[in-house]
């Protein structure tokens, strides 16, 4: 570990992490992260490569020029959090058992990411790829997607959602019943059993 390059590979942090809550321009490679309070810390152009973050709480992190490469989140609370901002490039995580909420995710390429059995509210999802993206299992309550390519996106077992088939791209997602009938909400159709 050599705290004054601000580089670290290969390192368990578990609890606590030996720095201030600046990590600008710090790089994290094979690291994993067990249960830090991450909450109200500046993540200005950190780079994360092959880390892991697990039950961490992430919540209102400036992410401005963040690079996230094969970064698995798991049973993490990420609130608050404007990952617009992140660097586009190599753009690769996943979302799995993770609390989501507030968070924006607009004009990002999140091509095949995995949102899994997790709970995704209050989140916006506009002018954003979502293509072969997984939402198995979460919980969207009150999420927006507003020109969003949802293009063979799974969300099978996804509940809570309002996707509106007429500003979103759904062409081969999947869906399960009954929740799919929450794609007529906007027609204002009534269903009955």
């Amino acid at each position: 570990m050599d705290i004054q390059l601000n580089i670290f590979e290969n390192e368990t942090f578990d609890g606590t992490v030996p720095f201030s809550t600046d990590l600008t321009d710090f790089e994290f490679t094979d690291c994993h992260f067990i249960k830090v309070d991450f909450s109200n810390y500046l993540f200005t152009r950190v780079s994360f490569t092959e880390c892991t973050f697990e039950g961490c709480n992430i919540s209102n992190v400036d992410v401005e020029g963040t690079r996230f490469q094969d970064v698995k989140f798991l049973r993490c609370k990420i609130m608050g959090i404007v990952f617009a901002r992140i660097s586009r490039y190599l753009l690769n995580w996943s979302f799995q058992n993770c609390n989501i909420q507030l968070c924006n995710f607009s004009g990002l390429n999140l091509k095949t990411t995995k949102f899994t059995t997790s709970g995704i509210r209050e989140s916006d999802f506009i002018n954003v790829g979502l293509q072969k993206t997984s939402f198995n299992g979460s919980d969207l309550q009150g999420s927006r997607f507003h020109n969003a390519n949802l293009t063979g996106a799974d969300l099978t077992e996804a509940k809570n959602y309002f996707i509106d088939p007429t500003t979103n791209i759904l062409r081969n997602a999947k869906f399960s019943h009954p929740e799919v009938l929450n794609l007529l909400n906007q027609f204002g159709i009534k269903i009955e059993y």
